[in-house]
């Protein structure tokens, strides 16, 4: 089948845009021919990237893009290309983005299926503007309940979502939990060699992962302990991180790499550090703490909804109060006091909760979905 995936972002660290890529490449080991629309913005940047990009046998082509506010509220159209495309299905990422609605109405222009991935928007009140949650539901009262139900399919990222799709009147057999995949390679065990005594944190370097907490955490844990915060970095906030280092005299324990990072180099990263931590005020489904998890380390996480859903404390990770530096440190500290023992139990439950997320049975599960609708 020829199939079109639509993503708003496909620079930058952006979660949506890692989960479409991975998506892409796996169903075209299915023998499809897949290709994906996104912006030409990088996510967290004013920048702008190459129109076309090829990865393996996946095309992108990015198209010319509007911010409208927020951080990835944006138009771009793509219309023309898509018909010229001819997709026998598109699965279009990101519910209350514009490019999901054009992407149902190109559907039923060529008579095709229409999917919808929604990398769950919701619960998410705390890191938006009053202006920004006041648009969100006259979005969900005005648009949302007239197109949702619309999509031939509703694919969930986390099964907490189910609540708000069915009071926004989407019929419950069209909600299809979907997770996002962990790539195999963070099953695979090495063999063991020295861990440096390390707090580590990977991902995008962005107001929404509340890093602050993290660096203002060090002040309370054990002096052997350093904290590495490596991803890109929006620069406005990366300013405000290096200002709290210094203004705790943290610049000897305390390091953040504004640099991107492949599964290779994550790898490295988390195989030498002893705890990974997440302290986000939101979160759709965390991918970078399930992969953490599923290399076995001991994770740390806000307990936004998201996360402990995920994380169950002293059981397979420890979770500490959104925004407590003195709790995140509480917890840190107690994880690094655990016996050999009570380490080893902790990281093979992080594993065994998420094996659930392997790409490949994902996937599998995708792709029975659509040759079947």
């Amino acid at each position: 089948m020829k199939i079109l995936e639509l993503t708003h972002y496909t620079a930058g660290s952006c979660g949506v845009g890692k989960r479409v890529l991975n998506e892409a490449k796996m169903l075209a080991r299915h023998k499809h021919k897949v290709r994906i629309f996104s912006s030409n913005l990088v996510k967290g940047s004013s920048r702008a990237c190459p129109k076309f990009e090829k990865i393996g046998k996946i095309q992108i082509t990015r198209f010319p893009a509007v911010k409208l506010g927020g951080e990835t509220f944006i138009s771009w159209k793509f219309e023309q290309e898509a018909k010229n495309f001819n997709p026998d299905i598109i699965i279009a990422h990101a519910y209350r983005h514009i490019h999901t609605i054009r992407a149902l109405k190109i559907a039923r222009k060529l008579h095709i299926p229409c999917l919808l991935v929604t990398h769950a928007p919701f619960k998410r009140e705390r890191s938006r503007t009053l202006i920004q949650n006041l648009s969100v539901k006259l979005y969900d009262l005005l648009i949302g309940r007239r197109t949702l139900k619309k999509f031939d399919k509703v694919l969930i990222i986390a099964p907490w979502e189910i609540d708000y799709l069915l009071k926004l009147g989407v019929p419950r057999h069209k909600i299809i939990y979907s997770p996002n995949g962990v790539d195999i390679s963070f099953f695979k065990r090495k063999k063991k060699g020295p861990k440096s005594k390390s707090i580590i944190y990977t991902g995008r370097i962005s107001p929404i992962k509340n890093l602050e907490v993290l660096i203002g955490s060090m002040i309370f844990i054990d002096e052997n302990f350093n904290l590495l915060i490596y991803g890109p970095a929006e620069n406005n906030y990366l300013v405000k991180l290096n200002n709290l280092i210094i203004k705790n005299n943290l610049q000897k324990r305390v390091s953040i790499i504004n640099k991107e990072y492949g599964i290779k180099k994550q790898l490295e990263l988390l195989d030498k550090s002893e705890i990974f931590v997440l302290p986000s005020k939101s979160e759709g489904m965390p991918q970078s703490l399930i992969e953490a998890m599923a290399r076995g380390k001991i994770v740390v996480g806000s307990n936004i909804h998201s996360i402990s859903s995920i994380i169950k404390d002293k059981y397979n990770g420890f979770t500490f109060k959104e925004n407590s530096s003195e709790d995140l440190a509480k917890k840190i500290n107690l994880a690094i006091n655990l016996s050999p023992k009570d380490k080893y139990k902790v990281s093979k439950e992080a594993i065994e909760s998420v094996k659930k997320f392997k790409w490949p049975s994902i996937i599998n599960d995708l792709n029975n979905l659509i040759k079947n609708d």
